[in-house]
């Protein structure tokens, strides 16, 4: 589940594990950065608002040792078990955020985060699509911004023309959907996809 700030992908995590559980899935749900002792440790130094001297590559590669960190902890063995694995958040994070919003290049993330993901890949990429303004202002009701979250607007705008670009790219794997529409309709779109997708012979 992917999209900028404020873009509900929570919720409709919630709702599709809900789904898949009905659909007699385990379910092992996963976040980014983040999802183990160690991942989260590395999320505490990547969104410390104290660090704004943090080069770009180094936060490429934090992001990358976080996401080694969960592919060999949690999302492998899940898979291996039998498991449906929901990611909040995953590799067209950093696509976008670094390759894009930074300017270290798309080719360069996939190229770096080859390393850490190994032969683990998403079979479908939901990208909750929102316009930046929107969901900065959804952001502003929490009490205390990260540090990439506290970014200006510009950089926010690259990050979500960087996942639309994405999804134009890759769209047997991404699958947009309008973030501004209500929560059930999203996730009856959602449903339809992954049924379409997994389901139907």
């Amino acid at each position: 589940m992917e999209g900028p700030d404020g873009s509900g992908k929570t919720t409709q995590i919630d709702l599709l594990k809900k789904y898949l559980e009905n659909r007699g899935f385990d379910i092992v749900i996963a976040r980014e950065p983040g999802g183990t002792e160690i991942g989260e440790a590395i999320r505490k130094i990547i969104l410390n608002r104290d660090y704004q001297e943090m080069s770009h590559m180094t936060e490429l590669l934090l992001y990358a040792s976080a996401r080694a960190q969960l592919v060999n902890q949690v999302i492998r063995p899940a898979l291996e078990e039998g498991k449906a694995v929901i990611c909040d958040r995953f590799v067209e994070s950093s696509a976008v955020y670094q390759g894009i919003g930074r300017g270290l290049g798309v080719e360069t993330v996939y190229e770096v985060n080859g390393y850490a993901l190994g032969d683990v890949a998403p079979k479908l990429t939901i990208f909750m699509d929102l316009d930046a303004e929107t969901g900065l202002k959804r952001k502003k009701h929490q009490t205390k911004l990260d540090r990439m979250e506290l970014e200006d607007l510009t950089f926010h705008k690259r990050v979500v023309e960087g996942y639309r670009q994405l999804a134009q790219l890759y769209p047997e794997r991404i699958f947009p959907v309008d973030a501004t529409l209500p929560i059930e309709e999203i996730h009856s779109m959602i449903t339809s996809e992954v049924e379409k997708r997994f389901f139907q012979k």
